[in-house]
């Protein structure tokens, strides 16, 4: 770490800011006692040395260990922590996270850094080129993805195949947790989404697409950090049932219009 961005760094964790946040990174955590520290360090590291105002967001959902009290201590002043009376699912806590955020650039990033916040800058790149909704991608040409075991190899292509199948949407990997909204499109987006767990990812690009909201990928380093929470078994049948959920939610009206122009998705 260079002076410079130890300072900012510095700057960052002890400065309130006196400006709107450009940008807010959400961190849903759920038990993440034993990677929440070095994570936050990383983010807030990497995040101080672009020079922007910027908020970090830390969405607890429900942890029974240790989780919160961790980044209460670390007593970042432009860092806010959740806290929900409950474990309510991933979808929940980013949820909350999201419509929380005061950045006009807003990104969630799993706790665990499979996707290391150095891939920032590249999904704002997509935002600047007039995006409303950049997904990190280990399936996109020129993805570098590493350690990912056999059995989610099968579970993301079959997943993929699925989504592609019935939902036709711009992307080819929906649930790599590194997504990154203008302010607009999240607040429209998360407000309408109604599922909580896994397949809130698959939701909420389904509903970009309905709305007319600009969608792409780009490609990101991955790699499989262990202790994984995902059971492939448990979450492909629960990604069945709200596939069928997604469909019948818009069939009934759950999810209502929206008045933005629809663009053609590229």
């Amino acid at each position: 770490m260079t002076n410079r961005t130890l300072d900012a760094y510095r700057v960052w964790a002890e400065v309130p800011l006196e400006v709107e946040p450009l940008y807010s990174v959400v961190i849903p955590a759920y038990n993440e006692e034993w990677r929440i520290v070095p994570t936050i360090g990383a983010i807030a590291t990497h995040m101080s040395s672009l020079g922007e105002p910027w908020e970090l967001i830390v969405a607890d959902d429900g942890s029974t260990d240790t989780t919160a009290e961790l980044v209460r201590d670390l007593e970042l002043v432009n860092l806010r922590l959740l806290l929900a009376e409950q474990n309510g699912g991933k979808g929940s806590a980013v949820r909350r996270g999201v419509l929380q955020a005061r950045g006009s650039v807003i990104l969630f990033a799993d706790a665990d850094q499979s996707t290391p916040i150095e891939q920032f800058e590249a999904l704002v790149a997509e935002l600047e080129n007039g995006y409303d909704v950049v997904v990190g991608s280990r399936a996109a040409d020129g993805a570098d993805v590493a350690n990912k075991s056999l059995s989610r190899k099968v579970f993301s292509g079959g997943l993929s195949l699925l989504v592609k199948g019935l939902f036709r949407l711009p992307v080819s990997d929906t649930q790599c947790g590194f997504k990154m909204f203008t302010a607009d499109a999240a607040e429209r987006l998360f407000r309408r989404q109604v599922i909580d767990e896994f397949s809130f990812d698959l939701e909420i690009l389904y509903l970009a697409r309905k709305f007319g909201f600009r969608t792409t990928e780009v490609p990101v380093t991955w790699i499989d950090a262990p202790g994984s929470k995902v059971d492939a078994g448990k979450v492909a049948v629960e990604f069945l049932r709200d596939l069928a959920i997604i469909r019948w939610n818009d069939l009934r009206g759950r999810y209502g219009s929206d008045n933005h122009p629809r663009i053609d998705q590229r």
